[in-house]
C-alpha cells in the first residue's frame, strides 16, 4: 500500500501516470535532438549581414581570379602571337589609366586649393611634366585598331568584368552592377553618343556655344574644366572624325577613345 502510494505520488509530480524512467529516456532523446528550446546552436551558423557580404565578395574575387588565368592559359596555348599583343596592350592601357588618373587627381587638388605649378611637392610636379611630355595619338593611329576592337577579346560583347568596371568609371557611371547589366549599360551609352555624334558632325562644332562644347567633351571622357575652348573644340572634331568612320560592331573601339583620346591632351592649363 505504501508502495502504491509514493508510485502515484510520482506520477502526480512527473504531471501523468508514465513511469518517471521512461520520460527521462525521451526528455533525452529530445535534448540530443535538438528539439527543446534552449538547445546549443552553432555560433557559426549565424554570421552578420556583413561577414556574409565579405565572404561572398571573397568568393566571387577568387572565382574571378581562377577564370581569369583559364583564359590567360587559353589565349596563349590557341593564339601565341596574339596573346603577347594582347598582354602588351592591356598591361600599357592599365598603365595609361593609372596615371591618367593620378594627374587628373593632382590637377583637381591644384584647382580645389589654387595651388600653381611651381608649389607641387617634387614627385607631384615630375608626375605631370611626365604626362605632358607624352604623345597624343592621332586620329589614323586610333583607327588602324579598329579590327581588334570588333571581335574577340576587345569587342563590345567579348570585354570582361574588370575591363567593364574600369569603362564605366571612365564613363562617370557606376560599376557596381552585374556583368551583364553592365555590358547592357555600355552598349546604350556608347550606342547614344554614337548617334549624338552623327547628328553633331551634320550640324557642325563651329554652331555649338562654348558650353555645349565644354558640355560635349566631358560626357565623351575629357575633363574640359582647365583646357581652353578652341582646344575643347579640336578634341571634339578630332572624336567625331573617329567616331563617324566606325560601325555599329567597333563600337568598342569608341568605348575605349574615352581613354586613348583623353590620354595626353595638350593644351590643359596649369
Amino acid at each position: 500500500m505504501a508502495l502504491s502510494r509514493v508510485c502515484w505520488a510520482r506520477a502526480a509530480l512527473w504531471g501523468s501516470a508514465v513511469p518517471p524512467g521512461l520520460y527521462v529516456v525521451r526528455r533525452l532523446q529530445f535534448v540530443r535532438s535538438g528539439l527543446t528550446w534552449g538547445a546549443p546552436r552553432s555560433s557559426k551558423l549565424h554570421l552578420s549581414p556583413k561577414a556574409d557580404v565579405k565572404s561572398l565578395i571573397s568568393y566571387v574575387v577568387t572565382k574571378t581570379k581562377v577564370i581569369n588565368g583559364k583564359y590567360h592559359r587559353f589565349l596563349g596555348r590557341h593564339f601565341p602571337r596574339f596573346y603577347v599583343l594582347y598582354t602588351i596592350f592591356m598591361k600599357g592601357l592599365q598603365m595609361l589609366w593609372a596615371d591618367a588618373k593620378k594627374a587628373r587627381r593632382i590637377k583637381t587638388n591644384m584647382w580645389k586649393h589654387n595651388i600653381k605649378f611651381h608649389q607641387l611637392p617634387y614627385r607631384e610636379m615630375e608626375h605631370l611634366r611626365q604626362m605632358q611630355r607624352g604623345i597624343h595619338p592621332a586620329v589614323h593611329d586610333i583607327l588602324a585598331l579598329r579590327e581588334c576592337f570588333s571581335n574577340h577579346p576587345l569587342g563590345m560583347d567579348q570585354l570582361r568584368a574588370l575591363q567593364m568596371k574600369a569603362l564605366s568609371r571612365a564613363m562617370l557611371l557606376t560599376p557596381y552592377l552585374p556583368s551583364v547589366l553592365l555590358r547592357h549599360r555600355l552598349k546604350t551609352h556608347t550606342t547614344v553618343i554614337h548617334q549624338l555624334d552623327k547628328a553633331l558632325a551634320k550640324l557642325g562644332v563651329g554652331q555649338l556655344t562654348a558650353q555645349e562644347v565644354k558640355s560635349a567633351c566631358y560626357l565623351r571622357g575629357l575633363n574640359s574644366t582647365h583646357i581652353a575652348e578652341e582646344r575643347c573644340r579640336t578634341w571634339l572634331g578630332e572624336w567625331l572624325q573617329i567616331s563617324c568612320s566606325l560601325k555599329e560592331t567597333e563600337l568598342s573601339l569608341l568605348l575605349h577613345n574615352v581613354v586613348l583620346l583623353s590620354i595626353n591632351y595638350v593644351g590643359s592649363r596649369r
